[in-house]
């Protein structure tokens, strides 16, 4: 019989669980509510809730809304919608992530401060969260996906860098170092570490997790930028790990001569689907 663990630090972070039980304690009111995107990138949590009543919708139906309730998921939103919603009677129920909201009022304090300085950020074009912190300096900000795009900086302005909170702290600190040792000495650099540790935390956790054993099914949808970068790592310590959405991607010839199976999975991937993973596989054995 072949051993299964699922990943006790893997699953949803406290920013997605709380808007998730926001959503529900609206929906169990009986009244209509939207969400401004999907409210974590997994589809088949969305699917859930979506039969619970969620109605999902994007910037632009949001224009068309009137009078009515929209929930803002962990990720945060620029200043503009919620000026929207203020312009169309819609009553805001907001879910953004307290890490995201302090990240959010640093980054607008430091550009009114000084708006000629350049306000990078460490996170990926077009994310939700990056978007909103993006929306604090009237689109100024920079946004840098990786450590190879730094060298397009200005080093001789004064910069001031933030990272989108669930990227790698260890690229983060590869770009600290190439901005001061690049930095012009008659310009300020700063930095200010805004990854949030509940989700940082869990790459060595899930490092050595991977390492436990023979198999490692990696839960998650595939547009969670979170799940990416911890997949990528199982991958790196164990090459036998594998990424899928749902039950139905599991392969039975994965499991031929495998003593032992991990399942984890991202800060946006619920408990109950790696338990349903965990049960397929169990079911294949029978």
């Amino acid at each position: 019989m072949i051993q299964i663990e699922i990943d006790e630090g893997s699953g949803f972070c406290f920013g997605v669980t709380t808007a998730i039980k926001k959503a529900e304690e609206e929906l169990a009111k009986g009244e209509k509510l939207y969400c401004l995107g999907d409210i974590v990138h997994n589809g088949m949590e969305c699917e859930r809730l979506r039969q619970m009543g969620l109605i999902t919708i994007n910037h632009d139906e949001m224009r068309q809304l009137h009078n009515a309730k929209v929930l803002l998921r962990a990720h945060g939103e620029p200043p503009e919608t919620y000026e929207l919603a203020r312009q169309n009677n819609i009553e805001i129920i907001d879910a953004t992530c307290p890490v995201v909201l302090k990240l959010q009022k640093r980054i607008k304090e430091q550009y009114d401060e000084n708006n000629e300085a350049q306000i990078v950020i460490f996170g990926k074009k077009g994310h939700a969260e990056v978007l909103g912190l993006v929306g604090q300096t009237h689109s100024n900000a920079i946004v840098i996906e990786s450590s190879d795009e730094v060298t397009k900086l200005d080093f001789s302005r004064d910069i001031y860098l933030y990272s989108q909170t669930t990227k790698s702290l260890d690229e983060f600190r590869r770009i600290i170092d190439y901005i001061q040792t690049h930095i012009s000495p008659d310009a300020t650099f700063q930095s200010f570490d805004t990854i949030c540790r509940s989700v940082a935390n869990r790459m060595p956790n899930i490092s050595q997790f991977a390492a436990k054993h023979d198999l490692i099914l990696f839960v998650c949808g595939r547009k969670s930028s979170n799940g990416k970068v911890l997949y990528n790592e199982c991958l790196r310590v164990n090459p036998n790990s594998h990424l899928v959405e749902d039950p139905q991607e599991i392969e039975p010839q994965w499991l031929e001569g495998i003593q032992s199976v991990g399942i984890c999975g991202a800060t946006s991937t619920p408990r109950w689907l790696m338990e349903q993973c965990r049960d397929a596989i169990l079911n294949m054995q029978q």
